[in-house]
C-alpha cells in the first residue's frame, strides 16, 4: 500500500473509491442505455399515436365530409331542381289554361262572334301586342279559325304580362295562321318592309305538338326571327276528334339561366341541366363536355362511353340520386342529381372529390409538422441531456448522480404519461387534455398543447355535425306536425251524417308530401242541402297548405251565408285576389245538394270534370263548362249547372293526382283507366268505390314517386225511405 496525500492507493479507501467509481459508471451506463432504449420505444410508440391518429382523422373526415356533401349538395339540388320545377309547372298551367280556353272557344263558336287580329306593327316593338302571321300563300283574312282564337287576345295579354318566365305565348292554327303574343314586332319585317312569311306548321314546336298528341317540351332551339336559343312548350288542341290548333309558349335561355344563377358565383360547385335525352341544356360551365351545345351536337349521357356518368345520368331524370363518385378524364367527382317530373329534365350539381380531401390533408400535414418538430426538439434536448451528465460525472460524482435521476424524473415521466394518455385517447375517443406533469416549459409542454389542441377542434367538430343532425330533425317533426293539423282541419269522421239516410258520403286525401294543397269538404247548409267541396291549390308544400286552409274556410263561410254555388266562387276569388301578392290559385268544385230531390246544383272554378253514376251502376263523365281559377283574375263570372241523381246514383269527385298518376315509365293512368276501374265497381258504396280507385292507382304507379296529392269524395243519393 502506498499513501499519497488522504488516499490510500491498494488499500480498503482505494476499493471503496474503485467500487463507488465502479458502480457509478454502471449506473451512468445503464442510465445512458435505459434512456436510449426509453428514447427509442418513446420516439416508436409517438410515431404509432401518430399513424393511428392520422388514420382516425382520416376516417372520420372522410366519413363526415362524404355525409355532410351527400346531405348538403342534394339538398342543394333537390332545392333547385324544386324552383326550376315550380318555374315550368307554371308553363305547364300556363298551356293547360291556353289549351282550354281554345278548345272552350272552339266548342262554342257557333255563339262568338269573328274577332280580329292584326298584322304586326313594327312601330309597336317593345310593347306587348297581339297580331297574326301566316304561311307563305295564306291569306289570313279568309282564315275560319282566326276570328275564333281572336278572343284569346286579351285573356293572354294579361297572362304574358304577369308571368316571369314567358317570353313569347301564341296559337298556331292548321289553315297556317297564326295568332302571336309578344313584344317582338320589328324583326318580323324584311329589310325592304315585307311582313317575313312564318311556317307555322313547319315549326318544331307545332309538329312536336301533333305527333304526340299531347304536352311537347322541345330541345334547345333557335328562334325563327332571332338567333336566340330557347325552349319551347306546345300542347294541340282537339275540335270534333282533329287538331284544329296547337297552343305554344317560349322559354328563352337567357331566363331559364337564372336558375343557374346561384351556382354561377360558387367557387367550387358546378351545375348544369339534362333534359329527358340526356342533353345538356344549361350550364355553369363555358366550356367541356357539360357545356350547352345545340340540340345536333350535344352528346346523350345516358350513352356515354363512360359506364357510371351514363348510368347516374339516366338515374338522376328518374329520381334523387344519392352522392355518386365518378371519373371524368381521370379525375375524380362527386355529382347528385334531382328530377324535375313535370318535364323529364333533372339538375345535377358536381364537385372534385380533390377539394373536399384538401381539409384532412391540410389536418394532416399540419399535425405531421407538429410532430416533427416536437420529435426532434425532444431528441436534441436528450442528446443534450446526455452529454451534460457524462461532463459532470468527471467533476462531481454526486451532482452528475442527482442530475441523471432529476433529468430521468423531468424527462421521461411526462413523456410516459402523454404517451398512455394519447393511446387511451386514441382507444377511446376522449379529448386529450393538459395535466401539471407536462407544464415543463419546454418542447413537451408544446407538445401536449398540440394534441389538446387538435383534440377540441375534432370534438368542435364532431359537436356541429350532431347539431345539424338534430336540427334536420326538428324540422322534419315540425313538418308531420304541420300534415297532422292539416288533416285534422278536413272532414274523417266516417258515417259524416248518421242520421241522414238519404245519402252516404266518403272522402279521402294523400298528400304527395308531407303536407298538400288539396282540399275537401262537406257540411249541412240547412236541414235539406248539403254543400259539396273538392279543390287543388297551385303548388305543394307548406305554402299551399296554408292557401288551402284560407280557400277552405272562405268556402264554408260563403256558403252559409247563402247563394247559388257560382255566387259562392265570385265571393271567394274577389277575397283572394285582393290579398294574392304570391300568384297562388286554386282549381275547386263546389256544388250544392238538395237532400230531398237528389238535384245538385253546381259550379266548377277550372277544377276536374264530375263523373256520375246511373242508378244501373253505370259511370258517365259530365264535361261541365269551366269557370277561371280562384285567385286568378279579379271580376271572374262563374255558372251554375244542375246533376239530378237517380235513386242509387253517385256523383264521384277528384283532383288531377288520380289521372295523372305516373308508373315508372312515365305513362299516365288516365280518365280511360279510371272510369273502368269505377264501371268495375258497379254499384259499390263510397268507401268501396274510393278504396277501389286507390287500390287501382297504386297498382299502376307501383314504385314510383307520387308527385301530386290524391283526393277524392264520393256521395250516394238513396232519397227518402
Amino acid at each position: 500500500m502506498k499513501k499519497i496525500g488522504r488516499i490510500t492507493f491498494g488499500g480498503l479507501q482505494q476499493r471503496n473509491a474503485n467500487l463507488v467509481l465502479t458502480i457509478l459508471i454502471i449506473a451512468i451506463l445503464m442510465f445512458v442505455g435505459v434512456s436510449l432504449y426509453q428514447n427509442r420505444a418513446l420516439t416508436d410508440l409517438v410515431d404509432e399515436a401518430r399513424t393511428q391518429q392520422q388514420e382516425a382523422i382520416t376516417r372520420t373526415s372522410e366519413q363526415t365530409m362524404h355525409t355532410m356533401l351527400d346531405g348538403s349538395l342534394g339538398q342543394t339540388a333537390a332545392f333547385r331542381a324544386d324552383l326550376a320545377e315550380k318555374d315550368f309547372s307554371e308553363v305547364v298551367t300556363f298551356i293547360s289554361i291556353m289549351q282550354s280556353m281554345a278548345e272552350g272557344l272552339f266548342k262554342n263558336q257557333d255563339m262568338i262572334e269573328p274577332g280580329v287580329v292584326l298584322p304586326p306593327d313594327p312601330a309597336k316593338d317593345g310593347t306587348p301586342t297581339a297580331h297574326v302571321l301566316f304561311e307563305e300563300g295564306v291569306d289570313y283574312t279568309k282564315s275560319e279559325y282566326l276570328g275564333i282564337i281572336a278572343h284569346m287576345s286579351d285573356p293572354l295579354l294579361a297572362m304574358y304580362e304577369n308571368s316571369d318566365v314567358i317570353d313569347s305565348c301564341y296559337v298556331g292554327l292548321a289553315d297556317g295562321t297564326h295568332l302571336s303574343i309578344d313584344e317582338h314586332t320589328a324583326n318580323r319585317f324584311d329589310e325592304e318592309g315585307n311582313q317575313i312569311f312564318y311556317p307555322v306548321r313547319e315549326r318544331p314546336w307545332y309538329k312536336g305538338a301533333v305527333e304526340t298528341g299531347g304536352l311537347f317540351f322541345s330541345g334547345i332551339v333557335k328562334d325563327a326571327f332571332s338567333d336566340e336559343m330557347g325552349i319551347t312548350c306546345s300542347a294541340p288542341v282537339y275540335y270534333n276528334g282533329e287538331i284544329v290548333a296547337v297552343v305554344g309558349a317560349d322559354v328563352f335561355l337567357d331566363s331559364l339561366n337564372q336558375i343557374m344563377q346561384t351556382s354561377a358565383s360558387d367557387e367550387y360547385s358546378s351545375t348544369f341541366v339534362i333534359n329527358s335525352d340526356g342533353k345538356v341544356i344549361i350550364s355553369s360551365m363555358e366550356d367541356g363536355m357539360f357545356s350547352v351545345q345545340p340540340e345536333e351536337e350535344a352528346q346523350d349521357l345516358r350513352t356515354s362511353d363512360n359506364e357510371a356518368l351514363a348510368e347516374f345520368a339516366a338515374h338522376a331524370l328518374q329520381e334523387k340520386t344519392g352522392l355518386c363518385e365518378v371519373m371524368i378524364d381521370n379525375t375524380a367527382y362527386y355529382l347528385t342529381g334531382a328530377p324535375m317530373p313535370s318535364i323529364g329534365w333533372a339538375i345535377v350539381m358536381m364537385l372534385e372529390k380533390e377539394i373536399t380531401e384538401q381539409p384532412t390533408t391540410l389536418m394532416l400535414d399540419e399535425l405531421d409538422t407538429i410532430n416533427q418538430t416536437a420529435r426532434e426538439s425532444f431528441r436534441n434536448g436528450a442528446r443534450k441531456t446526455g452529454w451534460n451528465i457524462l461532463g459532470m460525472f468527471g467533476i462531481i460524482l454526486i451532482l452528475g448522480i442527482a442530475a441523471g435521476s432529476f433529468g430521468a424524473g423531468k424527462v421521461v415521466k411526462p413523456i410516459e404519461e402523454m404517451t398512455r394518455s394519447i393511446v387511451e385517447c386514441g382507444t377511446t375517443g376522449k379529448v386529450f387534455e393538459m395535466q401539471d406533469c407536462y407544464r415543463t416549459n419546454d418542447e413537451i409542454q408544446v407538445l401536449a398543447e398540440s394534441f389538446e389542441d387538435i383534440s377540441k377542434k375534432t370534438k368542435q367538430y364532431i359537436e356541429d355535425i350532431t347539431r345539424i343532425t338534430q336540427e334536420k330533425e326538428r324540422i322534419s317533426t315540425e313538418l308531420e306536425l304541420a300534415r297532422k293539423i292539416q288533416a285534422d282541419m278536413l272532414p274523417y269522421i266516417y258515417p259524416a251524417f248518421p242520421e241522414r239516410p238519404e245519402f252516404d258520403i266518403y272522402a279521402t286525401m294523400n298528400p304527395a308530401r308531407e303536407v298538400g294543397g288539396d282540399f275537401y269538404d262537406y257540411f249541412l247548409i240547412d236541414s235539406d242541402h248539403l254543400g259539396i267541396v273538392i279543390a287543388d291549390v297551385s303548388g305543394k308544400g307548406v305554402p299551399a297548405a296554408l292557401f288551402m286552409m284560407m280557400s277552405k274556410i272562405l268556402i264554408n263561410n260563403f256558403a252559409m251565408m247563402g247563394g247559388s254555388p257560382a255566387k259562392v266562387l265570385e265571393q271567394t276569388n274577389e277575397t283572394i285576389c285582393k290579398n294574392n301578392e304570391e300568384d297562388m290559385f286554386v282549381t275547386a268544385w263546389f256544388g250544392i245538394l238538395e237532400i230531398s230531390t237528389g238535384r245538385i246544383t253546381a259550379a266548377n272554378a277550372g277544377h276536374e270534370f264530375p263523373i256520375v253514376r246511373k242508378a244501373d251502376g253505370t259511370y258517365e263523365l259530365i264535361k261541365d263548362r269551366h269557370g277561371f281559377v280562384l285567385g286568378g283574375l279579379e271580376g271572374m263570372k262563374y255558372k251554375d249547372y244542375e246533376i239530378v241523381l237517380e235513386k242509387g246514383g253517385m256523383i264521384f269527385l277528384y283532383t288531377d293526382g288520380v289521372p295523372e298518376a305516373t308508373n315508372t315509365e312515365n305513362e299516365l293512368f288516365g280518365i280511360d283507366r279510371m272510369m273502368e276501374t269505377l264501371n268495375h265497381g258497379g254499384t259499390f258504396g263510397p268507401v268501396e268505390t274510393l278504396s277501389e280507385v286507390r287500390d287501382a292507382v297504386s297498382l299502376f304507379v307501383g314504385e314510383a314517386d307520387q308527385f301530386d296529392d290524391l283526393t277524392m269524395v264520393a256521395l250516394s243519393w238513396q232519397g227518402k225511405k
